[in-house]
């Protein structure tokens, strides 16, 4: 499995359990099932294109899990571990720790874009990072919006960037 797409499936695995898990109240019943089915959808074809793509060559030959990967992980769990736990003694409402996800995990985009050397995902870990802050901005005057906001958007957008990555491998 090449290791792009392997990246691509990582990605739009996580952005469809960011559907989901946060397509509920408030929005109607119907319409968050719309967004869950539509997630599956995205990540077959995010499946589909990445094995019909084989083995062609990605990222010129650089590899993907390298050492600039590990260490972007380990400072994404520890600012995750850290951060929850600031929540938590914050007694933040619940809300708050989707929003802290996804901010997280966009900085984590950011920062692998660099280690990548590659600007295709500095997108998404630049839209991943605004919706989690909006999220943690919206937890004062309306906390039922954020699981939409910084969940569903920000699973929005990674299954967006997958299905891109995908296409151009």
């Amino acid at each position: 499995m090449r290791q792009q797409f392997l990246g691509a499936l990582i990605g739009a695995a996580f952005g469809t359990v960011f559907v989901l898990v946060n397509s509920g109240a408030p929005l109607p019943p119907v319409l968050g099932w719309v967004l869950r089915a539509l997630a599956v959808v995205a990540l077959g074809a995010v499946l589909f294109l990445g094995l019909r793509a084989g083995g062609r060559p990605t990222l010129d030959g650089r590899p993907v899990f390298g050492p600039g990967y590990r260490v972007v992980v380990l400072g994404e769990v520890v600012l995750l571990v850290a951060g929850f736990f600031v929540l938590s003694l914050l007694d933040a409402p619940v809300q708050a720790n989707v929003a802290w996800i996804a901010t997280v995990v966009g900085l984590h985009f950011a920062a692998l874009a660099s280690a990548w050397r590659t600007r295709s995902i500095l997108v998404v870990g630049v839209v991943l990072t605004v919706l989690g802050v909006a999220g943690l901005a919206l937890l004062g005057t309306a906390a039922a919006w954020v699981p939409f906001v910084s969940g569903v958007l920000s699973g929005v957008t990674l299954l967006g960037g997958s299905l891109y990555g995908v296409r151009r491998a």
